[in-house]
């Protein structure tokens, strides 16, 4: 019996001496070399009396030694879970516990941290640094540089990824090696990845974006990665005459043109632009191919079910918009009362259903049932609709929408006026409790550097646009939105921070 998802990425690949990862300083990586360590890894994986089915909680910086960790556990059959190196120890403290992680990866600097709260949960805990020193590479270096790996099918378990957790306990999701790898290929092809590709990959090594989608991608087409260990707008512009591809978040793409070192002339053997994990402004759509003659591909994905659509790669790539479904998988927009389809141009909860939906939530039933229906659509939280011509468009999340006097407000439709404002750089629309209406909107709005806003004028352009229901009560003019480490707003922190202005009046 095969691997399925190791044999699918790395068989072809043992031995090989082409360049895999390329680090900032030139070092270069063979995939015959980035194996061997992962084999040395699995060795000490098992040695530590890890086992099939075992979590192996990571909290490490990104290098190749931590990418090599991934292709360890998929060797061994233990679950993968990677955890945001921002997280502080407390918060550490849910995940090793409720994943049941029987050890625990982590970075020197916070090994004391983090020793009690392994203790507590009977989890072992073992150090590697970023530059790949640390106890756990001193065991792995006794170790043979070859691994046999142990059977595994499509429907076993290979990583659990955290959500969030923004309006409740964050929940494991859990993704099998059938999910990652179909997500895998439907992407390759999708964006026409081949073995000549180089993608710049600075993005975190945590979440789905870098890892399983970026890492995946390229380990199917046996190309190379420039392996970056956080976004740096001027060394990627330095490095990209050398490479072809680019997958980031908004604000990658916002940082590159805000370098007047970022030409077309840069661009010029890129082939492939690809942003996710938050929306893209269409000014910065228009802004970026102004610049590089360059249109971005937008997608759309969750930690559940990996990448859902995209935007085509050989036709009209729409701002505002994430394209088609992705082939295997099934998006349909129902009523969230009555749970009807709605037909095409009416907003509704978008669901999903394919070989990329997770397997559930780890240990609990009780969430997974409400969100994962038994004919298989997951039911993403998300707003959305199909247009006239099939392209998906993202309204908000369900949690976002305001309705305010029975009336059902959509944030995104007030934020895309307020952004194309003249000295607006961007805005978030949220809903707070008001003593009268239950809730009001109120419009968080970031001024364009040098730019002094007024709120009459900000009023103005929306009244003029919408009807009075929907028009913001207060405009909180703001340095910048809180974001996450991906780049999305993160509107709690913003319902937090102005609760109070209107709950008594």
């Amino acid at each position: 019996m095969s691997n399925v998802l190791f044999d699918a990425l790395f068989a072809d690949h043992i031995g090989s001496d082409a360049p895999f990862l390329i680090l900032p300083d030139g070092e270069v990586w063979s995939y015959k070399r980035f194996l061997e360590t992962a084999a040395q890894y699995a060795h000490v994986l098992e040695a530590l009396g890890l086992q099939i089915g075992d979590r192996l909680a990571v909290q490490v910086q990104k290098s190749p030694e931590a990418l090599a960790i991934y292709a360890a556990c998929l060797q061994t059959g233990v679950i993968f879970l990677p955890l945001n190196t921002a997280y502080t120890a407390r918060e550490m403290a849910y995940f090793i516990e409720n994943s049941g992680a029987k050890l625990v990866l982590c970075d020197a600097k916070a090994e004391t941290a983090l020793h009690p709260v392994a203790q507590a949960a009977q989890a072992q805990l073992q150090v590697l640094n970023g530059d790949g020193s640390g106890g756990f590479t001193r065991l792995a270096m006794h170790h043979p540089k070859s691994y046999q790996p142990r059977a595994r099918s499509g429907a076993d378990l290979a990583a659990f990824l955290y959500t969030s957790g923004t309006t409740g306990r964050s929940k494991g999701a859990m993704l099998s090696h059938d999910n990652l790898l179909s997500n895998a290929k439907a992407l390759c092809d999708a964006w026409r990845f081949t073995a000549q590709d180089v993608l710049l990959h600075a993005l975190p090594i945590f979440h789905t974006h870098g890892l399983f989608v970026a890492t995946n991608i390229c380990l199917l087409a046996g190309c190379s990665m420039r392996f970056y260990p956080a976004f740096d707008a001027k060394q990627l512009i330095q490095d990209m005459p050398m490479a072809t591809a680019l997958m980031g978040v908004p604000t990658f793409y916002s940082r590159l043109l805000n370098d007047p070192n970022f030409t077309k002339r840069i661009t010029e053997n890129m082939r492939l632009f690809v942003s996710g994990s938050a929306p893209l402004l269409t000014e910065t759509h228009e802004a970026f191919e102004s610049r590089t003659g360059h249109r971005i591909l937008e997608r759309y994905g969750m930690t559940e079910t990996n990448m859902n659509t995209s935007n085509p790669y050989n036709a009209e790539r729409r701002a505002g918009t994430v394209g088609f479904p992705l082939p295997g998988v099934e998006l349909r927009v129902i009523d969230e009362k009555t749970e009807e389809l709605l037909p095409q141009g009416e907003i509704g909860m978008i669901e999903i259903r394919g070989p990329n939906v997770f397997q559930g939530y780890w240990n609990m039933p009780d969430k997974t049932a409400a969100e994962l229906r038994e004919n298989g659509f997951f039911i993403t939280g998300d707003l959305g609709m199909i247009d006239g011509q099939g392209y998906v468009q993202i309204v908000g999340r369900s949690k976002d929408l305001i309705i305010s006097g029975g009336y059902n407000i959509y944030p995104k439709e007030i934020e895309q006026i307020l952004d194309d404002v003249p000295g607006v750089l961007e805005s978030a629309v949220i809903g707070v409790p008001h003593a009268d209406f239950g809730e009001t909107v109120l419009a968080a709005v970031v001024p364009r550097s040098g730019v002094t806003l007024q709120e009459r004028d900000l009023a103005a352009e929306v009244a003029q646009k919408l009807a009075r229901f929907k028009h913001p009560k207060s405009y909180q003019i703001i340095a910048e939105l809180p974001r996450n480490t991906m780049g999305k707003v993160q509107k709690n922190l913003l319902r937090d921070r102005y609760k109070g202005l209107f709950a008594a009046q």
